[in-house]
């Protein structure tokens, strides 16, 4: 009994440390894509002012920051439980019925995020088979739409694993740290 109890701590050490990093990556990937997206836009702001002509790139470019970070973002969210909740029915439930509630919510909002990171694998491969590219920039268009599948299958990740918090715990989470009473003295 003792060396299974070992093992699931184990275990559940590695996958905080793999969630740890994949926050810290997407911290880094947030913060690096505003940046490079205000530098762009300042830098054209002033080519438009100075030399009275656009960066030609521009607008492409910040359309790629743009993806970067709401696919970055989203998974982010979800770590975090920042996303949008319609919760007027769900917080008149009684505790029970909204733990079966969130374990619903979680475990079908992270089948839905997987099966949009798998369609987006395909739209991704669709666009690498028609060779397009970004005029100004000249290279391929599917590079910039790589981040769209690996923000939805982070974001499913994370919904399932909150599935499994819930499943395992007695207390109801919004996401892997976020208990839902912490969430709720945050709101008032």
């Amino acid at each position: 009994m003792n060396e299974t109890s070992n093992k699931r701590q184990d275990a559940a050490g590695i996958l905080d440390m793999v969630d740890n990093a994949i926050a810290r990556l997407e911290e880094v990937i947030m913060a690096t894509g505003v940046i490079l997206m205000a530098v762009n836009t300042i830098a054209n702001v002033i080519s438009r002012f100075v030399f009275n002509h656009s960066l030609i790139f521009a607008e492409e470019l910040n359309s790629i920051f743009i993806l970067l970070v709401t696919f970055a973002g989203i998974g982010y969210a979800a770590r975090h439980g920042r996303h949008i909740r319609m919760s007027a029915i769900y917080d008149a439930m009684p505790q029970h019925i909204r733990k079966i509630l969130m374990i619903a919510i979680t475990a079908t909002t992270a089948a839905f995020m997987l099966f949009l990171a798998w369609y987006a694998v395909e739209y991704i491969l669709n666009l690498y088979s028609k060779g397009r590219v970004y005029p100004a920039l000249g290279i391929p268009v599917y590079i910039s739409y790589v981040w769209v599948p690996v923000g939805f299958f982070v974001t499913g990740i994370q919904y399932a694993l909150t599935m499994v918090k819930n499943i395992q715990e007695k207390d109801i989470y919004l996401s892997t740290n976020l208990h839902e009473q912490d969430a709720q003295e945050v709101e008032v």
